[in-house]
């Protein structure tokens, strides 16, 4: 589909048919396409735009991957389609793995989605040869399918676009989980150690920026950083943030797109 530059969702469109073109190929799960629209819809309600509680979270994540001794980034389908490149440089640039873990995983869409992180960059894939597998006991569905190399064994984990249960099973495991999910009262923002309440398009790339301004900090000033840092605190502030902006929006500031179009009409 050839989306017109003018168009007022041009992004938004764009983004929309990396989705489905995800799906076509694979990458994608059918059920992927709903979670991309809940988050679409959280979007909405940050103004489309990064707040500065999600730089403070994101700056946290940073510094603990940057501080981690051995950190994973886990790939579904709709981070392979929506992100490829950044989330490669970000393992890249912090020395994390990258591991494909899927719930509704199949051979052919984990080929799909190795063949977009390889065209991406990726030189080393975890979560793909058999021999490696290991299970995550309290899960039932194939998320509980990982790489002994990676998430099995890892101290922090990067779960964009999570499902609640496995960052369950994963905190009760010792792991440190970070994600990244629009919706701040999911599962998953809830018991993870840092949730980055963004749009995953906009969160890995200024990840990646955060990156180079910590990676000079020493380990204490990094550690001092994530110390400091309490989910919850932040997760409330997320929602005062939310629920400040709708209550602006009710009481004056949501604009009338019509106001003129009586005249424009009598031009």
């Amino acid at each position: 589909m050839t989306i017109p530059d003018n168009h007022p969702r041009a992004e938004s469109l764009r983004i929309r048919e990396k989705i489905i073109k995800g799906m076509h190929e694979k990458v994608v799960a059918e059920a992927g396409l709903i979670a991309h629209g809940r988050g679409e819809a959280y979007d909405y309600l940050l103004g489309e735009k990064t707040p500065n509680y999600a730089q403070k979270q994101q700056e946290v994540a940073v510094a603990m991957l940057l501080t981690s001794k051995k950190p994973v980034i886990s790939v579904n389908g709709n981070v392979a389609a929506l992100c490829p490149k950044e989330i490669v440089q970000l393992a890249e640039q912090t020395g994390a793995l990258l591991e494909i873990n899927l719930f509704y995983r199949s051979e052919e869409r984990v080929k799909a989605i190795t063949s977009v992180l390889e065209e991406a960059g990726a030189k080393t894939i975890l979560g793909i040869e058999p021999e490696y597998y290991e299970t995550i006991e309290e899960l039932s569905h194939l998320r509980r399918i990982v790489d002994i190399r990676g998430i099995y064994s890892a101290d922090v984990i990067l779960v964009p676009l999570e499902d609640g249960d496995r960052t369950m099973a994963l905190r009760r495991e010792g792991k440190k989980v970070i994600t990244i999910d629009l919706n701040p009262l999911s599962r998953t923002s809830l018991w993870s150690n840092v949730s980055i309440v963004n749009n995953v398009i906009r969160a890995i790339p200024e990840m990646i920026e955060d990156v180079f301004k910590l990676k000079n900090n020493n380990s204490d000033e990094l550690k001092d950083l994530i110390n400091r840092f309490d989910n919850y605190k932040s997760l409330q502030e997320t929602l005062n943030f939310m629920s400040l902006r709708l209550r602006d929006l009710a009481e004056g500031k949501l604009e009338d797109p019509t106001k003129n179009l009586g005249d424009i009409k009598n031009e």
